[in-house]
C-alpha cells in the first residue's frame, strides 16, 4: 500500500485493510504463547507458573521493541507523508541497527536482574530454577526478536501489514512442531523440558528473521549498497529516543506493574500465579482487535498528519474507537461462554481454574477502556506528541497497582476479586483522561475543532 493510498482512501476501508492482517497475525502470535503454556502444562503446574513469571520479562522486552518500532513507523510515515523519501530511508537504515542494539543491552541487564525479580515474586527452589532456565534462553535470543520488530516497523510504515502476519502464522505452526521435539528430545536432540520450549521460540525467531529481512530489502527502502547508512547517528538516535522512549517506558512500566501485581498475587499462592498467567493469555486473544486497530491508527494518522490532512486524522481516531467498542462487545460474549472451558485446556486443577475465571469475568468489563488507551497512545505517537503516554502508564501500572493491591491484599486481606475490581476503576479513570487529552492535543496541534 502506497503513501498516496493511505492519504486518500476511505478511512473505514483503510482501517479494515490494515488492521485485519495485523489482528490475524496477533491471533497467531497469541496462540503461539498459548501453545507454550499448553506444553508447559504437560510438565507441571509449577512449569506453567514459571512461564507466567518469565512472561513478565518477555512482555517488557516485547514492549521495548514495540515502542521503538512504533516510533520508527511514525518517523518514516511522517517523512513519506511530507514526500521526503531520503529522510524516510535514512530513518529506516538507522532503525534497523538501533533497535537490535537496544535489545542486546536489555538482554544483558535482564540476565543479572532476573534472579532478584523472580525472588521478589516468590520463586524459590525448583520454581526459581525453572523460571531462570526459561528466561535466560529467551534473553540470549532477544536480539532476533528486536531485528524482527525493526523489520515490522519498516514494513508497517510502507503500509504492509501482511508480511508480518504471514511470519506469525508460520511461527505458530513451527512452534507446535518444534516444542515437543525440544521438550522430549528427538534423535541427537536431548530432552530439555521447559528449556526446550525456550529454545523452540528462539529458533522460530531466527527463521522468521530471514523471511522479514528479505521482504524489507524487497521494498527498496533500505539496501546493502551503502553500509554507512546504518552507522549510528546522534541526531537520528535522538529522534528515536524522543519519539520512542515514552512509548517504550510506558510498556516497561506495564511490565514493572505486572511484576508488582505478580508480587501481590503470589500472596495467594503459586496456583494463583498460574491461573492469572493462563487467564492473561486468553485475555490477549480478546484484546487483539484493539492492537490491530492501534497499529492501523498509527500508520494512517502518521501519514495523513505528515501530509497535513487533519480532518482524516480526526476521522481515523473516532472511527477506530467505534470499531473498538463493537469488538469489545463480541469479546465479552466469548468470555462469558468459553472462559472456563479454555482455562481447563491448560490446567484442570480446580483452584487454578477458579483464579483464572475470577480474573476474566471481571476483566471483561475493562476491555473498552484498554481499547481506548491503545488507540489514543497510537494517535499521540503518530502526531509526535508522546510525552503523556509515559505518565499515564506510571499512573495506571505503578500507582494504581501499589494503591489498590496494597490496600486489598496487604491491608484489608480481601479476596482476590476485589483486587480486580479496584484495578478496573483505575484503568477507566486513565482511559477517560487520555481520551480528552488526546482530543485537545489534536485540536491544538491542527488548529481544528472536531
Amino acid at each position: 500500500m502506497s503513501n498516496e493510498e493511505i492519504t486518500s482512501q476511505n478511512i473505514p476501508d483503510l482501517l479494515k485493510q490494515i488492521s485485519i492482517p495485523v489482528v490475524t497475525g496477533l491471533f497467531f502470535q497469541t496462540m503461539y504463547n498459548i501453545v507454550d503454556t499448553f506444553y508447559a502444562g504437560y510438565i507441571s503446574t509449577q512449569a506453567v507458573a514459571a512461564i507466567s513469571l518469565g512472561f513478565v520479562f518477555v512482555y517488557m522486552l516485547i514492549g521495548i521493541g514495540h515502542g521503538l518500532g512504533s516510533a520508527l513507523t511514525s518517523l518514516i510515515g511522517n517523512s513519506q507523508g511530507r514526500k521526503k523519501d531520503f529522510l524516510a530511508s535514512l530513518f529506516a537504515h538507522k532503525g534497523m541497527l538501533f533497535i537490535p542494539l537496544v535489545g542486546l543491552f536489555c538482554s544483558v541487564v535482564g540476565y543479572f536482574v532476573a534472579p532478584y525479580v523472580f525472588g521478589f515474586l516468590g520463586a524459590q527452589g525448583s520454581y526459581l530454577t525453572l523460571s531462570l532456565e526459561y528466561i535466560n534462553i529467551i534473553l540470549l535470543g532477544n536480539v532476533f526478536f528486536m531485528v524482527n520488530f525493526a523489520c515490522n516497523a519498516v514494513l508497517n510504515a510502507c503500509g504492509d501489514t501482511k508480511t508480518y502476519r504471514n511470519s506469525l502464522v508460520f511461527g505458530f505452526f513451527a512452534n507446535i512442531a518444534l516444542n515437543p521435539i525440544f521438550m522430549y528430545g528427538f534423535y541427537i536432540i536431548p530432552e530439555m523440558g521447559l528449556s526446550g520450549i525456550a529454545f523452540s521460540t528462539i529458533l522460530v525467531q531466527i527463521l522468521v528473521m530471514s523471511y522479514l529481512l528479505k521482504k524489507v530489502f524487497d521494498k527498496k527502502i533500505i539496501s546493502l549498497q551503502n553500509l554507512k547508512m546504518y552507522l549510528p547517528d546522534k541526531r537520528i538516535y535522538k529522534e528515536f529516543i524522543q519519539q520512542g522512549l515514552p512509548a517504550s517506558l510506558n510498556i516497561v512500566i506495564m511490565g514493572l506493574g505486572a511484576v508488582l501485581l505478580m508480587h501481590f498475587i503470589s500472596d495467594y499462592g503459586y496456583k494463583a500465579v498460574a491461573g492469572y498467567g493462563i487467564a492473561y493469555r486468553i485475555e490477549a486473544i480478546i484484546i487483539m482487535p484493539a492492537l490491530g486497530l492501534s497499529t492501523a491508527v498509527l500508520i494512517i494518522i502518521s501519514n495523513n498528519f505528515g501530509a497535513k490532512k487533519y480532518l482524516r486524522v480526526f476521522e481515523t481516531l473516532n472511527t477506530a474507537l467505534k470499531y473498538g467498542l463493537y469488538f469489545c462487545l463480541g469479546g465479552a460474549v466469548f468470555i462469558f461462554f468459553c472462559a472456563e472451558t479454555l482455562i481447563k485446556y491448560f490446567d484442570t486443577d480446580a483452584t487454578v481454574v477458579q483464579f483464572g475465571l475470577t480474573y476474566l469475568i471481571i476483566q471483561v468489563w475493562v476491555f473498552f477502556a484498554l481499547v481506548s488507551l491503545y488507540i489514543c497512545v497510537s494517535t499521540l505517537q503518530a502526531i509526535k506528541k508522546p510525552k503523556m503516554i509515559f505518565y499515564i502508564g506510571l499512573y495506571r501500572q505503578i500507582f494504581a497497582h501499589v494503591l489498590v493491591a496494597g490496600l486489598v491484599v496487604k491491608y484489608l486481606e480481601l479476596d482476590i476479586k476485589f483486587l480486580w475490581f479496584g484495578i478496573l476503576v483505575m484503568v477507566y479513570s486513565a482511559a477517560i483522561y487520555l481520551y480528552f487529552y488526546t482530543k485537545k492535543t489534536l485540536e491544538r496541534t491542527t488548529q481544528l475543532k472536531y
